[in-house]
């Protein structure tokens, strides 16, 4: 029998060789954000390889607030950080932790560096620590406090810790090498004094380890085996070894590094992000035109489109971009055989079907979704008034135009044929009613052959309506010019959003799940049409809901503004684009 090939990114194959050479028996990961903003999709992607990681060799997940820094850290942060990490799907189970919740164990880490002359108390401003630091061709130069005793480090060190000295007056520094080629060893800051309450130790502290020290003790502490982490961190790696080895730790954990994220135009960075909130120019965080987990949540992206995007991107040590438009493809293929195809009209004109009975409402049965029969037919009611999307009618259309227009004959989705016998116009030019009529031989699924029509276009029941507003989303950058202008600043696309307040949806665009009783139809003064004639609809949409709109592409139940008596719906992706995945090699 011929052995299966298995295929490995090479983090993978790491593991495989630290397990079969007993370096460690079990794999622990950890996915360690700053809350200092919002994840990102390039959040995910590290979020769901550390998670994979360890479910496939049945090891442990942490997740592990990395929080000394309080001067931009926020509760706001950490909850969202938390929802965003279990809708993901990756379960930490009880391995939620916090740096802050080290603190004691890092200041005595500190205080033994100290004892064994490999830290010291340095006076010298962050500027003089950077003048003193040297060049990548140059050596640094030691600082003039570096040989300073034990005891008066003890001593000075106390006193940082009890507050006796101003933000910036003194810091910690790891003694080490200042002739190292690597910038990250010429004596690092590994701790600094910061007044400021932190969101978690309120104001027990008033000294915060740095990054670069703070992390490796946090890993070491949680049993971590591999701190996998982005390429930026790779020169950081001897330091973090070194920190390990000083402090003393019998296992050390390993760290790896693989390629970041990037996606083509798209802003990703917290600043940028976080300026566009504070100006306005989004409504938030999670903005659907933003690329944060919270955004992609509710703009109508899924776990599982996530996932599938991750994967397609692969693990890599080679830094490269991937178009926004995989994203997109990822989404439509998780959504096409899952959602309900629902007809709604986004630019509603009036349709009347002269020779069809007043007053009379039919029930037609439609299916979900064409491509997946499992998801079964609903109930379309069909009348003498409908509305139709207004570019679906032209007075005077070019060759090839195929929907309605004069004398001529469309089928209606899952209904009759009609035929254009006339339209009327408002003072402005505007077409306001569209008048045709219809032939009840052809009602779609009695086989009728006697003729056919090229063209076939989507409707509402006037009476059964349902009112939504319908929020069609572009790139927030400009992609023509580029994501930064020279000064750094974001080029903008004025397009970016279109809201259209006045949609009309058929009232049974969920399915029966979903059953609730609002009342939410369109009233007879806006359709035109006898109210008293509607039944009243049973459904509607919870939040993130999504569904295929026939020809217009996949939507979703907006989060933050929608209600039962007055739905937004966003755009989550049109129904098409030219984006192909690359064939096999």
């Amino acid at each position: 029998m011929e052995r299966e090939t298995v295929s490995r990114n090479f983090i993978e194959q790491i593991i495989d060789t630290d397990l079969a050479e007993g370096k460690y028996e079990t794999i622990c990961t950890r996915f360690p954000p700053e809350p200092n903003g919002y994840l990102h999709i390039g959040h995910a992607k590290s979020i769901l390889l550390n998670y994979g990681i360890a479910k496939k060799y049945g090891g442990r997940f942490n997740l592990r607030f990395d929080d000394t820094n309080p001067t931009k850290e926020k509760t706001e942060f950490v909850d969202s950080i938390l929802a965003d990490v279990k809708w993901l799907g990756a379960d930490f189970e009880d391995r939620l932790f916090f740096a802050s919740n080290y603190f004691e164990q890092m200041y005595e880490a500190a205080v033994k560096l100290i004892k064994k002359g490999k830290a010291f108390v340095c006076d010298l401003s962050a500027e003089e620590i950077r003048e003193y630091r040297g060049t990548l061709t140059e050596p640094g130069k030691e600082s003039p406090y570096r040989n300073r005793s034990v005891e008066e480090n003890l001593a000075l060190f106390e006193n940082m810790k009890n507050g006796m000295y101003e933000d910036g007056a003194k810091v910690l520094r790891a003694k080490i090498d200042m002739a190292s080629p690597n910038i990250n060893m010429r004596d690092p800051v590994i701790y600094r004094v910061a007044h400021m309450t932190h969101h978690n130790t309120g104001d027990t502290w008033c000294i915060y380890p740095m990054y670069d020290f703070a992390h490796p003790i946090e890993d070491a502490i949680e049993g971590v085996t591999h701190s996998i982490c982005t390429l930026e961190f790779e020169d950081h790696r001897p330091l973090y070894d070194w920190v390990v080895r000083e402090v003393g730790y019998e296992h050390p954990p390993k760290q790896i590094e693989f390629a970041k994220l990037y996606l083509t135009n798209v802003v990703t960075g917290k600043r940028y992000i976080k300026k566009l909130v504070e100006q306005g120019i989004v409504d938030g965080w999670d903005d659907p035109r933003l690329v944060t987990i919270a955004a992609l949540k509710r703009r109508g992206f899924t776990p599982e489109s996530i996932q599938m995007f991750v994967d397609l991107c692969g693990i890599s040590k080679s830094q490269s971009s991937v178009d926004y438009a995989m994203l997109e493809y990822c989404i439509r293929e998780d959504l096409k055989l899952k959602r309900p195809r629902m007809m709604a009209v986004l630019d509603p004109v009036k349709l009347v079907i002269d020779n069809y009975p007043e007053n009379e409402m039919e029930y037609l049965d439609v299916e979900m979704n064409l491509e997946n029969p499992e998801l079964g037919m609903r109930k379309v009611p069909f009348g003498r008034e409908l509305y139709i999307d207004r570019e679906d009618f032209m007075e005077n259309p070019p060759k090839k135009y195929f929907r309605l227009f004069p004398e001529n004959e469309v089928r209606l989705m899952g209904a009759y044929f009609v035929k254009c016998v006339g339209f009327e116009k408002d003072a402005d030019g505007n077409v306001t009613e569209i008048h045709c009529t219809y032939d009840p031989e052809t009602k779609c699924g009695t086989g009728f052959t006697g003729r056919k029509v090229k063209g076939t276009i989507h409707w509402v029941a006037a009476v059964t309506a349902i009112r939504a507003t319908v929020r069609l989303y572009e790139n927030i950058i400009d992609e023509s010019k580029g994501v930064y202008n020279e000064d750094g600043s974001l080029n903008l696309n004025p397009s970016s959003l279109t809201v259209l307040n006045n949609c009309l949806l058929e009232p049974a665009f969920v399915d029966a799940k979903l059953i609730e009783k609002p009342s939410h139809s369109v009233p007879a003064a806006q359709t035109g049409a006898d109210a008293s004639a509607a039944p009243e609809t049973d459904c509607y949409a919870r939040a993130y809901d999504s569904f295929q709109f026939v020809r217009q592409g996949y939507f979703c139940v907006d989060a933050k503004d929608s209600r039962p008596d007055a739905l937004v719906f966003n755009r989550i992706v049109s129904l098409k684009s030219s984006f192909r995945l690359p064939k096999p090699e």
